[in-house]
């Protein structure tokens, strides 16, 4: 015993593995799980807390987030760790912010879906550097490196193919990111520049992560008309390489496309896994609609503005389910593009505008998604729960305009909605994410494995952000501890900053 125990007694504990819930009570010795007792034990000295009637659960291990920028505005990550989050994976969807070339304005309007707050600065320039830059926050970091920053290091933000010696440049940056820690790789095949990248320079890259034992983690070409031959594409360059490999936010878009998502699970295999968050509309980039080979700079060309209006005609998700959620002016955030366009304008010239005058900034939230489709990925055994969210803080400089809700309830969401089988939905939460990104000190309530604990009230559990009112909080989020310490209690943050930065490590 030392004056640091501190015993979770009288509560259900859900362990991460998968097994059935069990009486149990929790030892907790510094930043470890010192041990699992029997209900009842005695231990001289602890500090106890009883949390009779609830769930004790490892803390969420969110693989997907973007949170890159976010921590460094809101170090104290609000909206993660009131949910349960303690351990996040940025760098996703090749958005990252690392490495960083000489064109760091350029980099930073490429990914401005990260960028809420232009008072944070850029000033490192590797994977390690950024890492160091990041510490000190209310939850454990990780990153994968993003594919954009690797492109734009190597042969700025040409939308184009990149040469052989272009790909050799970005494998030796990959491998020198992987040096400095990143989980692996991301890439975004639907964001200028990487829609450009073809075959070669993927199977390279890939062939980098294998080598490493590392992950490469997809957003496809599309989720819609063609979600299956996007997905196709990554699962063959998976089987070229070897390299394990992560297909983001699995779901199909536009209801003429409902049901494909069971011909991307079929896919599944070793090498194949698939992340989702547990709502009908996602949210990104307006100018991710943009057609190939048009930027936001061709908009000012009334020809191309033509092709584009054209090309959007088939758009699988009309225009009414199409709401600009943040990066624009006060007057346009909450409205769809439809109701901006009124009886005047064509919606698609709204949407042009938009992308003309505040670039990839321009967020929107879009619907067109299945209940049925959302239940088949989420109960498919390959699939974890990740939120593609935010470290947010309501009250600061991130906390403007109308984020997507999944930053503030994606986990209370999960296990209260789809948790019927509430080990299982634990599970996919907590130590299979930390295993799918080769994370293997937590994710697992056991001796030995880092106290990032979650105590949850079952019957209060539930995710308030919504749509129209997105800063919330959930309820029923009673105590999360990271690495020992106390962060959340009572459903309020004790201004704990306990996270530690995870470099990935050779295998």
């Amino acid at each position: 015993m030392t004056s640091s125990d501190l015993l979770l007694a009288g509560g259900t504990l859900v362990d991460g593995t998968g097994a059935a819930p069990r009486a149990a009570d929790v030892l907790v010795r510094g930043e470890w799980i010192a041990g699992v007792l029997a209900p009842g034990a005695t231990v001289s000295g602890a500090r106890t807390i009883d949390v009779s009637g609830r769930v004790v659960c490892p803390g969420f291990v969110d693989i997907h987030t973007h949170s890159d920028l976010a921590l460094l505005s809101n170090p104290k990550a609000h909206s993660k760790v009131r949910q349960g989050v303690t351990t996040e994976v940025v760098g996703n969807c090749g958005l990252g912010v690392a490495p960083v070339g000489t064109d760091v304005a350029g980099l930073r309007s490429a990914v401005a879906y990260l960028d809420l707050d232009p008072a944070v600065e850029i000033a490192w320039r590797t994977v390690g550097e950024y890492l160091d830059a990041v510490a000190g926050t209310s939850v454990h970091v990780a990153t994968l490196a993003g594919h954009i920053p690797l492109r734009a290091a190597v042969m700025g933000l040409a939308d184009r193919p990149a040469t052989t010696a272009e790909i050799d440049d970005m494998c030796a940056l990959l491998t020198n990111a992987l040096a400095d820690g990143a989980l692996g790789l991301s890439t975004g095949l639907v964001y200028p520049p990487l829609r450009a990248a073809r075959t070669a320079e993927l199977r390279a890259l890939a062939e980098v992560v294998a080598d490493h034992d590392a992950v490469f983690a997809w957003h496809l070409r599309d989720y819609g008309d063609d979600l299956v031959p996007s997905a196709t594409e990554a699962v063959r360059i998976a089987q070229l390489t070897g390299a394990r490999t992560q297909i983001s936010h699995l779901a199909a878009v536009g209801k003429r496309n409902w049901g494909r998502v069971r011909d991307v699970l079929a896919m599944a295999g070793p090498l194949i896994g698939f992340d989702a968050y547990p709502y009908l509309a996602g949210n990104a980039p307006l100018s991710q609609l943009l057609p190939d080979q048009v930027t936001v700079d061709d908009l000012a060309d009334p020809v191309v503005r033509e092709r584009v209006e054209v090309a959007w005609r088939g758009n699988p998700v009309p225009w009414t389910e199409i709401t600009v959620a943040g990066g624009a002016t006060d007057a346009v955030l909450g409205r769809t593009i439809a109701s901006l366009a009124g009886e005047s304008r064509s919606a698609s010239a709204v949407a042009m505008d938009l992308i003309a005058a505040y670039g990839h900034a321009v967020i929107m939230t879009a619907g067109g998604r299945s209940e049925t489709d959302l239940r088949t990925v989420l109960g498919h055994p390959a699939t974890v729960v990740a939120s593609d969210g935010l470290a947010l803080d309501p009250d600061g400089p991130t906390g403007h305009g109308f984020p997507h809700p999944r930053s503030f309830g994606t986990f209370p969401r999960a296990v209260a909605k789809f948790g019927a089988n509430l080990a299982a939905i634990v599970h996919k939460c907590t130590r299979q994410p930390a295993e799918q990104v080769g994370l293997t000190d937590r994710g697992v309530v056991a001796p030995g494995r880092r106290a990032d604990l979650v105590v949850l009230d079952m019957e209060r559990l539930a995710d308030r952000a919504t749509f129209t009112r997105p800063h919330r909080f959930p309820g029923g989020v009673d105590l999360v501890l990271v690495a020992g310490t106390t962060v959340v209690t009572g459903e309020e943050h004790t201004g704990a900053t306990p996270g530690t930065v995870v470099r990935r490590a050779e295998r």
